[in-house]
């Protein structure tokens, strides 16, 4: 897998034997690890739902789920929206002594955070995560 930004993500539908279930609105991150752990989706019935990495796909532009059951229902008190860090709530959060703030991250195998893409004085770069410590946990979108 090549680098994916967060924002080339949250384009992708993300459908179930072909058929579209919704569509990526956040990238939840791991509390405490430099990874994501899988998307929130808003689905066409109205209502948001986990999809975890490891049960879909990048396949054809879009996410693949081996089925609708997969995702995982994302009330306001769940675990992803109470524990995992959500893209969203970290966006334009101070990154550097320099004054950078987040704007995006990059993932590559396994969901590894490689990148990050941030931006000083309006200007974005590619910065390897290397020593760079991502803000304190956010409240995923809702909490």
């Amino acid at each position: 897998m090549r680098g994916h930004t967060g924002d080339e993500l949250l384009r992708l539908p993300v459908r179930a034997r072909g058929i579209r279930l919704g569509r990526a609105v956040d990238v939840f991150l791991h509390p405490s690890e430099p990874r994501a752990l899988g998307l929130d989706v808003l689905c066409g019935d109205e209502l948001h739902r986990f999809l975890p990495f490891p049960a879909a796909s990048l396949a054809e532009g879009a996410f693949e789920a081996g089925s609708p059951f997969v995702l995982l229902d994302l009330g306001p008190d769940s675990f992803y929206r109470l524990e995992a860090r959500s893209l969203a709530g970290l966006r334009g959060r101070s990154v550097g002594a320099d004054g950078s703030t987040l704007e995006d991250v990059v993932l590559g195998p396994g969901w590894a955070i490689e990148e990050l893409v941030l931006e000083r004085a309006g200007r974005r770069r590619r910065v390897p995560l290397d020593g760079i410590v991502l803000p304190v946990r956010s409240r995923a979108r809702g909490g």
